[in-house]
C-alpha cells in the first residue's frame, strides 16, 4: 500500500515538472534592487515571481541567475496559476514574509541599483524569463534614488522591455506577493529592429535587436544575407534575453571590407514581424594604432545640470571595436590617470563615422541635437575635464595613446561672452589635434555643439581631392574590337596616394579584385576586360566599380561608378 500511494505521489509531480519547458509561464514580475532609503518596506533585495501559465508549477531545483553567475537551487515549492512569490536571501525571508509567500536561495544576485541583466532558469537548465532593467525604467527622478520597486505593467506582455516597466505607485514603495500597483493593459505592436552586429571570427557574427526574439522565427538561415558574398550555415538566438543571434557563416571575412547584414520578417516573441527589410553594417576589427580615431569635439564647460561630452571620429579605413578603447586624462605632472574603458560591450564604429561619450546620454539629448543615440556611450563618470584647461587622451587596449589633446578655454571664438555648454570642434579631422588653429567653438546656429555627426566648424584642409572616370558606360567584351575593354581613369591633386578597386554584381557580390595597393601617381588608368576572378565569363548586367583611395597619413576617398557588361548580337 506504502508504495503505491509513492507511486502516486510521483505521478502527480510528473505534470508539474515536466511543464515547465516553455518560456514565461514563470515571468520576473517585480524587481527591488535599491531597497535605501525605505519607503515601507524591509530593507532587503528581492524579485517577485508570477506564474502566468494555467497549470501550477513546482519550482523546485530553478535558479536566479546575473552577468557574475547563478544562485542556489530554489527548494521544493509548487506555485499555483495566476499566483507569486517572492525570492530573496535567508536573511530577509522572516522580514518579507508578512507580505507574501517567500523562498530564499543561497548566493542570491545581488542588484545593482544602475540595472544589470537578471534571469530566472528552470531545474532542466532553459532560460524561462530574463529581464535587463536600468534606472531609466523607473521613469520617475525621485523613486530611480531607492526604496521604490520596479513593477511590471502587463505580465502577459512580458518581453517588450522599459515601455511594460516603471516604478511603484503603492504608498509603501511596492507591491511584494500581490497584483502590481501599475497592473494594466502594454500593448506591443511594434517589430523588432536589427540595431548592429560585431564578427567574433571570421566566421562568427553576433546581431543585436532591440527585443526579445521568437526562437523559431531568429533560427531561419532564409531569413538573413550578408553581402557582398557571404553564405549562412546557421542562425541561433542567445539567452537570456534573446534579442541576439549568432550567425555562423560558410565564407570567411574578409579584414578591411564591411559588409551588410540584412534581416527580414524575422518576428519578436509577440510574433510582430518585420515588415521591412532592415541592415546594419559588419566586419573584421583591426588593431586600433595612432591617429585612427581622433578627438573631435569637446564640451568641457557644460551648463548648469548638464554634463561634459567627448566626441571621436574614424578617420582611418578600418573597423574599430570600441570596446577597445578607453577615455582619460593627464594630472598637472602629465601623468595620463581616470582611465574609463569606454564600454564593455563589442561596438564596432565604421570609417567616417562618430561616437560620443557623456555621462547622461538623456541629458545630452535635451541640450543639443542627437542625431544617433546608437553611438553615445554613458558612462558612471568620466574622467575630470576641467572648465579653464585640462587633456583629453584617447588609449587603445595596450594603454597606447591614440590621441589626446590640450585644449584651453581661450581657443573659444574671442566673441563668445559666456561659453557655457559651447562645444569646441575640430575643424579639419587630418589636422593635427594639438593646433590651436585646429579648433573653434561650435556654431550657434548648430546649438554649440555637434554630437555625432559632422561639426559645424568642420572644413577638410588636406586637399588630394580626386576624380575617377569609367568609358564606356557600356561596354561588350567579345572581342569584336569595338568597346571590348572598360577604362578606368583617375586623376589627383597630391602624391603618395594608393589604391583598390573591387568589382560587385548588382546583387552585391564580389566578383573581382581588379587592383591592390596601387602606387598612384597624379593621373593614370586601369583597365578591364569583363572577366571575374580567375578569368571567369561573368553575366551580362550592371556591375559596381568601388574604389578606394588612402595615404599613410590616413586620408582616404572612395567612389562608387556603375558600368553595364553587354554583348553584341551577331
Amino acid at each position: 500500500m506504502k508504495i503505491l500511494i509513492l507511486l502516486f505521489i510521483i505521478f502527480l509531480s510528473l505534470p508539474i515538472q515536466a511543464q515547465v519547458t516553455n518560456r514565461y509561464d514563470v515571468v520576473i514580475t517585480e524587481i527591488m534592487a535599491d531597497p535605501t532609503p525605505q519607503v515601507g518596506l524591509p530593507n532587503a533585495e528581492w524579485i517577485e515571481l508570477k506564474n502566468t501559465s494555467s497549470i501550477a508549477v513546482n519550482l523546485q531545483g530553478w535558479r536566479v541567475g546575473d552577468g557574475s553567475g547563478v544562485s542556489g537551487p530554489i527548494p521544493a515549492f509548487v506555485l499555483q496559476p495566476d499566483s507569486f512569490v517572492l525570492v530573496t536571501t535567508s536573511s530577509a525571508v522572516a522580514a518579507l514574509s508578512q507580505f507574501g509567500r517567500t523562498v530564499a536561495v543561497t548566493s542570491f544576485p545581488s542588484l545593482d541599483n544602475d540595472g544589470e541583466l537578471i534571469y530566472l532558469r528552470s531545474a532542466q537548465g532553459n532560460t524561462i524569463h530574463g529581464v535587463e532593467y536600468s534606472v531609466d525604467w523607473y521613469q520617475n527622478a525621485v523613486k530611480r534614488e531607492g526604496g521604490w520597486s520596479l513593477e511590471m505593467i502587463d505580465t502577459k506582455n512580458p518581453c517588450t522591455g522599459m515601455n511594460n516597466w516603471k516604478a511603484s505607485v503603492h504608498p509603501a514603495g511596492g507591491t511584494p506577493g500581490k497584483k502590481n500597483s501599475v497592473d494594466g493593459i502594454s500593448t506591443d505592436a511594434s517589430p523588432p529592429a536589427l540595431k548592429r552586429a560585431y564578427a567574433t571570427d571570421a566566421y562568427t557574427l553576433i546581431l543585436f535587436f532591440d527585443e526579445p526574439l521568437d526562437s523559431l522565427s531568429a533560427s531561419s538561415v532564409s531569413k538573413f544575407t550578408i553581402l557582398p558574398g557571404i553564405s549562412i550555415v546557421s542562425a541561433i538566438p542567445i539567452g537570456p534575453l534573446f534579442n541576439t543571434v549568432q550567425i555562423k557563416t560558410g565564407t570567411s571575412l574578409i579584414p578591411g571590407l564591411v559588409y551588410t547584414v540584412t534581416a527580414s520578417n524575422v518576428a519578436d516573441c509577440k510574433g510582430n514581424p518585420i515588415g521591412i527589410i532592415k541592415t546594419t553594417e559588419v566586419g573584421l576589427a583591426q588593431i586600433v594604432e595612432k591617429n585612427d580615431i581622433v578627438i573631435n569635439e569637446i564640451l568641457f564647460n557644460p551648463k548648469p545640470d548638464a554634463y561634459d561630452y567627448v566626441e571621436f571620429y574614424n578617420r582611418s579605413n578600418k573597423v574599430i571595436d570600441v570596446s577597445k578603447l578607453s577615455i582619460a586624462n593627464k594630472n598637472t605632472a602629465g601623468i595620463i590617470g581616470s582611465i574609463k574603458n569606454i564600454t564593455d560591450l563589442p561596438f564596432l564604429i565604421f570609417p567616417g563615422a562618430y561616437f560620443v561619450v557623456t555621462e547622461d546620454a538623456n541629458s545630452l539629448s535635451i541640450n543639443y541635437l542627437v542625431k544617433n543615440n546608437d553611438r553615445v556611450f554613458s558612462l558612471s563618470s568620466l574622467p575630470s575635464f576641467p572648465d579653464n584647461a585640462g587633456t583629453v587622451v584617447l588609449l587603445n587596449a595596450q594603454g597606447i595613446v591614440i590621441d589626446e589633446v590640450k585644449y584651453d578655454d581661450d581657443w573659444h571664438f574671442d566673441l563668445i561672452a559666456n561659453d557655457d555648454g559651447v562645444a569646441l570642434e575640430r575643424i579639419d579631422p587630418d589636422g593635427k589635434s594639438q593646433d590651436k588653429s585646429n579648433w573653434h567653438s561650435a556654431a550657434s546656429t548648430a546649438g554649440y555643439g555637434t554630437p555625432g555627426y559632422q561639426n559645424s566648424q568642420y572644413k577638410q584642409t588636406g586637399g588630394g581631392n580626386a576624380i575617377i572616370e569609367i568609358s564606356p558606360k557600356v561596354f561588350s567584351p567579345d572581342n569584336d574590337g569595338r568597346d571590348d575593354i572598360a577604362t578606368f581613369s583617375y586623376n589627383i591633386s597630391q602624391s603618395g596616394y594608393l589604391a583598390n578597386i573591387f568589382i560587385f554584381d548588382a546583387s552585391g557580390r564580389q566578383v573581382r579584385h581588379l587592383v591592390k595597393n596601387d602606387l598612384l601617381g597624379s593621373k593614370g588608368s586601369w583597365n578591364w576586360d569583363g572577366l571575374g576572378e580567375q578569368g571567369r565569363k561573368l553575366l551580362i548586367g550592371t556591375y559596381i566599380i568601388y574604389t578606394e583611395l588612402f595615404n599613410l597619413d590616413g586620408k582616404k576617398q572612395r567612389f562608387k561608378n556603375t558600368i553595364v557588361l553587354a554583348r553584341r548580337l551577331n
